[in-house]
């Protein structure tokens, strides 16, 4: 796994693992169920990529949206390429709504609803609310995609 990826915790925060993506728990919360969702690959511009992990990612975020909204029932979804500091390729997954929500026993606002996110507003998870979080996640996860 390339660097990107274990910064934001692997394999602690794995929820699963494709071919050519990775889906993590987000480590810092900024809505209930943060994810990033990182290419396996060393590429650091989107169009390096490999033409099958673009058609890859189609199924990867379909798998996402469904997750995410059982288990926290998102009003909209921001997908961010920020890639200032982590150079691989990776997405920050925001699901977005007005109030809070749940997961895991932890209530989050979305503090920058119906505008962008608020990504300073991100509450730190300990080793156990990561764990409890990836666990429900994996859970709410459609079955048999394809994993690596």
């Amino acid at each position: 796994m390339n660097a990107t990826i274990e910064k934001f915790g692997y394999p602690t925060t794995l929820i699963r693992e494709y071919e050519h993506w990775v889906v993590l728990l987000r480590p810092a919360q900024v809505t209930a169920g943060s994810l990033v969702l990182a290419a396996k690959s060393d590429a650091t511009a989107y169009g390096d990529l490999p033409a099958e992990a673009f058609a890859e990612q189609g199924q990867v975020v379909s798998d996402i949206e469904a997750m995410l909204r059982a288990a926290t029932k998102f009003e909209r979804m921001n997908y961010l390429m920020l890639m200032m500091v982590d150079p691989h390729v990776h997405f920050h997954v925001i699901p977005r709504y007005e109030g809070q929500r749940s997961l895991a026993g932890m209530s989050f606002a979305d503090s920058g609803f119906p505008g962008p996110p608020d990504l300073k507003s991100a509450i730190i998870l300990d080793q156990a609310s990561i764990g409890a979080s990836v666990q429900l996640l994996s859970e709410s996860l459609p079955g048999d995609a394809k994993q690596e």
